[in-house]
Parts: structure tokens; sequence; C-alpha cells
């Protein structure tokens, strides 16, 4: 064990953002902390380096452990180069090797004992010299460099110079040639690049430390971990497994957790009803029987209802017509800005009903092809058709198109004059704009507010033809979610450019990996364009006799499920049939009884003793028959 959260508590002011968190991260593993926006990741993060103080629990380090911590945003302040930055992140190596320099000059002037001491010195500090990586620390450095996005001409510039996501990028080659026992990553990939990420991903996969990292990148998560602690309610849940196993279990869980509740309410609502109906025959025992029946409801220990999840969008996208069957055509596309190529000869094709997703590196100009073809921009050759019958809805990552000035709820209506105010309100709820919230200015939103909003704009336009310029961006993972299940069961035709290559994953048929040398085509997922563009073939297909027993199975279990369920059904009716038998001959027995009950009081049967013991005769035979189906009652009732 590495790492030990115990009872951890956090607030800000009356927000509870986490409550009694405890967990333990063991050497070597690999973890990622999850949740939607607000829950308290980063702030977990902090709390366990120091950063932030908690309101109560602890956190403990292994004995004599080391662990790097990034943090979202830096702001490193150096007057040195990138290189000298990360270079000097290993002072005890730069000590070392500077020691051994040193020893190796002094060889030449000693000789004896001396010299015999000097050389066993220099002996086990050259040993612990090659233990920490000395050897090859130059290269790491580099390496490490490279590996993150940066060039050779680059490792000179100053880092006053540098960007606030060059300064990540900067930080995480630090801490990573540091090594330390345990890595704790803050959204980690935020300024990487597509090859820069696939590097990290590489690097973490190996690293024989432990890591914990907080990302919104599942693809990510689900090829560097393999376990999730989720932050949801304010506890800790822990799952094994990557992020997609996490999912998977989490939905079970979620599932089990309902079942169980209402199972337990079906139980508590039955044993209300026995009580109730035990008062009712207003009998000695049976109220001593309803009693006790209370005593023990009082005491169960009752489940918690399930909180409503209600914490993401609800996104329906439905085309209002038809397109043709040729959605779009590009053709000999090319651009420039400043002097500088930014793409050219660009031609590819989209038919109606595809879901292509438009990937490649940083600044070739996906972003730019997606402007011409709405008219943003102009090419500067090429040409752009547009099919028959195409109405294009346009997802801007920049959110232009908006009145600044406006509220969320006039924008929806000068967008959709024909809108009533309770379907713009319902529209705005479905985004998580509700109450005054619908009256916030746009120009008050946040980035990832103003990507709602357009969101919620371009479910309402009907367009037969979506083109979305990173509509994740901003999203927390369960609104990803659910724009991922909207555009799979979109009937329309999709375009988009998205650096969530889980996202990509999940929606596109077809991938346009845009080059240098122009468009590259791959038919199918990333994961399909993972591996042709490695060049691995892998057959997933099965064999047809395979698919033939699956169906066939599938229709057996079915039929099996459906005959037991009559069966249960059946056996249900019996039972409740038998049930209400048993009520009548209650119901006519009492009656009985309370027949008998008045014969006592007739003075002339007061009288009649051989009367008297022929009625105490009979009213024993029928407490007898009571007694008898009470118990049989109760049986059946508890069944």
């Amino acid at each position: 064990m590495i790492l030990s959260v115990s009872d951890l508590t956090k607030s800000f002011g009356d927000k509870v953002v986490f409550e009694k968190l405890s967990f333990q991260i063991r050497e070597h593993e690999h973890v990622a902390i999850v949740g939607n926006n607000g829950c308290g990741k980063s702030t977990l993060l902090k709390v366990i380096v120091g950063e932030e103080p908690a309101d109560s629990g602890s956190v403990v380090f292994a004995k004599d452990s080391t662990y790097g911590y990034l943090a979202q945003y830096q702001d490193a302040d150096y007057p040195g180069t990138i290189y000298e930055y990360v270079y000097h992140a290993r002072e005890d190596i730069l000590d070392m090797e500077e020691k051994l320099r040193k020893m190796e000059s002094d060889m030449k002037t000693v000789s004896g004992d001396d010299l015999t001491k000097l050389m066993d010195s220099y002996q086990k500090l050259s040993h612990e010299y090659m233990l920490e990586g000395g050897d090859s620390y130059l290269s790491r450095v580099g390496g490490t460099l490279k590996g993150l996005g940066f060039t050779d001409d680059d490792f000179s510039k100053k880092m006053s110079e540098l960007s606030g996501g060059q300064k990540t990028r900067v930080a995480l080659s630090k801490l990573l040639v540091t090594n330390p026992d345990m890595l704790l990553l803050d959204e980690p990939i935020n300024h990487l690049d597509l090859r820069s990420i696939e590097w990290l991903e590489n690097f973490l996969i190996n690293y024989s430390g432990a890591v914990i990292i907080v990302a919104h990148d599942r693809y990510f998560l689900d090829r560097t971990v393999t376990r999730c602690i989720d932050l949801s309610e304010k506890q800790a849940h822990d799952y094994s497994g990557n992020y997609s196993s996490f999912m998977q279990q989490k939905d079970l869980f979620l599932l089990t957790r309902e079942r169980e509740y209402e199972k337990q309410q079906k139980k508590i609502e039955h044993e209300e009803k026995v009580i109730e109906k035990l008062q009712s025959f207003n009998r000695e025992k049976s109220i001593r029987r309803a009693e006790s029946r209370k005593k023990v409801l009082e005491k169960i220990d009752r489940i918690e209802k399930p909180k409503e999840l209600d914490t993401s969008m609800k996104l329906s996208l439905s085309p209002l017509s038809t397109s043709g069957k040729d959605v779009l055509t590009v053709e000999h596309l090319s651009k420039s800005f400043d002097g500088r190529q930014i793409f050219s000869d660009v031609s590819f094709e989209i038919k109606r009903g595809e879901k292509v997703a438009l990937i490649g590196d940083n600044g070739i100009g996906k972003s730019t092809i997606l402007k011409i073809i709405n008219d943003i921009f102009p090419a500067d050759s090429g040409k752009i058709k547009i099919g028959t019958g195409v109405t294009i809805g346009y997802y801007d990552q920049e959110q232009h198109g908006f009145n600044e000035d406006n509220t969320l709820f006039d924008e929806m209506q000068d967008a959709y004059p024909s809108l009533n105010n309770t379907r713009v309100r319902n529209v705005l709820a479905a985004f998580l704009f509700r109450e005054d919230e619908v009256y916030k200015q746009i120009r008050d939103l946040s980035g990832g507010e103003r990507g709602r909003i357009s969101l919620a704009k371009l479910m309402l336009s009907g367009a037969n033809f979506l083109i979305l310029d990173e509509p994740t961006n901003h999203l927390d993972m369960d609104s990803k979610e659910i724009l991922e299940r909207a555009l799979n069961n979109y009937d329309g035709t999709v375009l988009y450019v998205s650096h969530d290559r889980y996202f990509v994953n999940q929606t596109a048929s077809r991938i346009l990996e845009l080059k240098a040398d122009g468009i590259h085509e791959y038919l199918g997922n990333y994961d399909y364009y993972l591996q042709k563009r490695d060049e691995i073939r892998t057959d997933f297909g099965i064999a047809s006799e395979q698919v033939e027993a699956i169906e066939t199975q599938t229709v057996t279990d079915s039929q099996a499920d459906w005959q037991k369920q009559k069966e249960e059904s059946r056996a249900r009716k019996k039972k409740e049939r038998e049930l209400s038998d048993v009520e009548s001959q209650i119901e006519d027995l009492e009656g009985q009884k309370e027949e008998i009950n008045k014969k006592f009081e007739d003075p002339e049967t007061a009288k009649n003793s051989a009367k008297l013991n022929e009625l105490t005769s009979e009213l024993n035979s029928l407490d007898e028959k009571l007694k008898k189906l009470y118990d049989k009652w109760e049986s059946l009732a508890d069944e």
C-alpha cells in the first residue's frame, strides 16, 4: 500500500464536496478518479497532496515514498529554457554525476590507500548513479520533451515565452523524468495532440509506479487504468477494470440498487397490509401478532431511495426531411492563411446516413474545412457541393452566432419563434437550464453552458446533415454518452471533428484522417483506424455457425424465461385465490361465533345447561378452526 485515504471530508462554505471518503492505492496500481463535473475530483487530488486542507480525515503515504503532482493549470516562473527546466528536475542525479567527474579527476593525482578508498567510493556512487538511471538521464529528458510535442528547436525557448498549455506540457515532462513512486495527474492530456496522447498512454502503461489520473478522455482511461473510483453522491465507489468496465458495472450497480429498493418497498407495503388486516380481525391474539410484526418492521434497515440521475442532458435528434443519397462532395480544396499553406487538394464524399469523423493533428485545418463547408471561410481553390434536399445543422466549437445581450430564453425564442413559452422552458430544462437560469445572459455563460445551449438549438433544427466541431468539449461524461446515443439513433448524416477518441470510437462509421499529403480514409471506427494505421490485421468476424448457435440459444433462453414467468404467474394467482378463500372462511366463522355469542345472552339459554354445553363446544370448535385459518392466512400472505 502506497497511499491510504481515510474518512476524508471537504466542504466549501455550506457546500459539501465529499464526505468520509476512504480508499487505498497499492504500489504499481493505476487508478482513475471519475465522476461528473463538480463532484470534487480535482479537489480530492489537491487535498491528497496538501494543497487544500481537509475538514476531517487523513491522508497517509507509505514511508519514504515519493509522489509527483500535475495540476491542471501551470504558471512556472523560471528564467531559463524549456530544456534547462526539465533537465534540472533531478538535481540528485546531476550532483552524483558532478561528484563522479570530480572523482575521475582526483584519481589522476592520488595513489596508494587514498586511491583504493577513492576507487571504492567511486564504485559505490557509480552503482547508485546507474540505479537512478543517471546513464540514460539525458536521453530521457530529450525523449520526454519530444514525446509531449516539443521539437529540438523548441528546447532553447524561454519558459516566459510559452502559452499556458505549453507550460503544462513542460511541467508534465519535468514530472515524468523525476520518476516518483506515485504520479497524481489532473487532466494531463488537455493540451496534447493525438500523437502526444498516444506517447503518454504508452509511457503510463509501462510505468512501474502507482498512478492516479483525473481525465475526461475515456479512451485514454480505457488504455491506462485498471481501477476506477467514482465520486458520486459525495461518496467513493470502487470498481475494478478500465473505464468501459466501470460503466458496465456502475449501470448494473444502479439497476441492482433500484431493484433492491423497489423490492424492499413492496415488502414494507405488504407488511403494513398484513398488520392492518390482523388488527382488523380485532382479536387479542391477532392484535398481538400485529404488534409483533410492527416492531420487526420498525427495526428493518431501510434502503434509501436511489437519487434520480437528473444530471445529464436529454437529447433527441430527428431530421424533418430526408436528403438525397449524395450529401456532400468536396473536390481539390485548398486553404492558406497569411501565406502559410494549411492544406491543399483535399477531396472526399459523404453519403446519406454516414457518421464520419474528421481527425488529424492540431493545426492541420480540420475546423477550417468545416467552416468552408458552412460558408464561414472562403476556399482558395476547389469546390464544395451540397446534395439535393440537404439541410445543415452546424455546431461551432467557438460558439459564434449568439446574440450576447440575449437571455437563454430569448436566444431560443429568436431562433424558433413558433415555440411557446412552455416548450422553450422544457427544451432548456432538458439541457440543465432550469428556473431562473433561463434568464442568464449569453455573455455570462461558461464554455460548457454555451456548448449546451448550442446543442439545444441544434436539437430543434430538424436538420438532416449535422456538422459538428468538437461537440464534446466542456461536456461531462454522462452528457457525452447522452450525445453519443442521440447521434447513433439519428437517421440523418453526420460529419464531425473531435479529439475525443472514445466518442469517435462509439459513433463513427468512417474516419477521414487529414494529413499533409491529403485525406486518408478508414472504413470503421477509431479502433479500426488504429489497427489499419499500424498495419495490424485482426479478423473480428464470427463464423456463421457460431452466429446461428448464438441466435438459437437466445430463442431457447427467451422461451424458457417466458415459460418460467407463466408458471410463476399461475402460482401467484393460485395463492391469491387461496388467500381470498381463507378470508371468506374467516369472515363466515366469525359470523357464526357472533351468532353463538348472541345465544349466550338469551335468558332461556342460560337456564339450559345442556344447551350451554352444546354452544360452548361449538364455540371451541370454531375457535380451533379460526386459529388454523389465521395461521394459514398469515402464511399465505407472507408468500
